[in-house]
């Protein structure tokens, strides 16, 4: 991938260049963004600059990188055991999926990916297992007597013993080496792994970029594309499902609507209980990945709501499909003194599912708060 290939982000593809340039080239790099700001199609543009600035056959060496098969190009990303690998599942067994995955779509999320390797009822993790085959690899010496680099994607899902293994390598790597590790979450990192790199924060993308890239990609009507940026806010991996129809949004904003229902006549209805753990089952019966992903959604439908509250009308993108919903009476219900509270218990129940709790009874703990929360008065 090509630096013109990447979507906006002018002033981080120039500071890119220009250290490579002046070979003031740090060891290891933190791209930290949020889904869909582009930070993979970034560090792919980045290793092929610097993989091929040297190169006695460019074009060959173009060639491999737009391939993902160039010999001093490595990549760590997370993986689970599916119906291919049985055991001992690390990066290099799905190389084939991987390059087919960014083909489709570079700016692929992590739950895009597990479902396309078949695992999106597990958690994907780089273990101590990849970070030895990491660590093997780099000590070979490059193919083409130039950089090697290795893209470590989604780092953040690092267990520790991998992290502890690594941090010798990144403090201190062989000569003409390159990391280049991607996190959606920065903090989720241990304090000793981003200590050893360079940072540089992404932000999200304009609506500008956005509508280019559909209107150049997708060959849709710059107004549609407009359309579409508004709902994405900043996302380009979800202005292209929104644009394709197959987001998983539509999917999860009828769970929300139905489980908000709920909650909020369960108050002074004991007999309504009953349909909050059922609700609470159905969901527990989808993957931990789809819980995440779900969890996150309500996280931005509570937020979107307090916005709509508050007629911070410019800020609110979501429009919700579904008949009979009023978002806007909705919104009157979610406020100062709820908005924490709710935030809170969220992201509890999110570090639970991570950990492997009982998804019924962390779904069902969540419901049975949610319906005094729903109900806490403005003060």
């Amino acid at each position: 991938m090509q630096f013109s290939e990447v979507l906006g982000l002018e002033f981080i593809k120039k500071h890119l260049q220009q250290s490579t340039d002046s070979r003031r080239i740090p060891h290891a790099q933190l791209f930290v963004g949020a889904e869909g700001s582009g930070t993979l199609p970034m560090a792919l543009a980045y290793a092929q600059y610097l993989l091929c600035k040297d190169s006695i056959d460019v074009e060959s060496s173009k060639l491999k990188c737009a391939k993902l098969c160039h010999p001093d190009l490595h990549f760590a990303f997370p993986v689970a055991t599916n119906d291919t690998v049985k055991k001992d599942p690390i990066s290099n067994l799905f190389l084939s999926d991987w390059r087919a995955f960014i083909a489709q779509n570079p700016y692929g999320n992590l739950f895009d990916w597990l479902q396309f390797i078949g695992i999106e009822n597990k958690q994907g993790f780089i273990n101590v297992d990849e970070a030895e085959q990491i660590v093997k690899s780099l000590k070979l010496k490059s193919y083409e007597g130039g950089f090697k680099v290795m893209i470590i994607w989604m780092a953040e899902k690092m267990n520790i013993s991998a992290a502890n293994k690594l941090l010798k390598l990144i403090e201190e790597p062989p000569a003409k080496t390159v990391f280049i590790l991607i996190t959606e979450n920065e903090e989720q990192i241990i304090s000793t792994i981003r200590s050893r790199c360079q940072v540089l924060h992404f932000p999200l993308l304009s609506e500008n970029d956005l509508v280019q890239g559909l209107v150049s990609r997708e060959n849709i009507s710059e107004k549609e594309a407009l359309n579409i940026a508004h709902q994405a806010n900043g996302n380009f991996h979800k202005a292209l499902n929104i644009s394709h129809n197959n987001s998983n949004d539509l999917v999860f904003e009828q769970w929300f609507i139905t489980w908000v229902r709920t909650a909020f006549k369960a108050k002074g209805d004991a007999s309504v209980i009953a349909q909050l753990v059922e609700w609470s089952e159905n969901i527990a019966a989808t993957g931990r990945e789809t819980q995440k992903q779900f969890l996150h959604f309500c996280l931005q439908f509570f937020r979107q709501a307090l916005l709509q509250n508050y007629a911070v009308s410019d800020l609110v993108f979501i429009q919700p499909q579904t008949e009979n919903f009023k978002f806007d009476s909705f919104s009157k219900f979610i406020h100062s003194n709820n908005i924490l509270d709710i935030t809170q218990e969220i992201y509890e129940a999110i570090y639970h599912v991570e950990r492997n709790g009982n998804p019924k009874i962390i779904f069902l703990d969540l419901s049975i708060k949610l319906t005094r929360l729903i109900h806490k008065k403005e003060v």
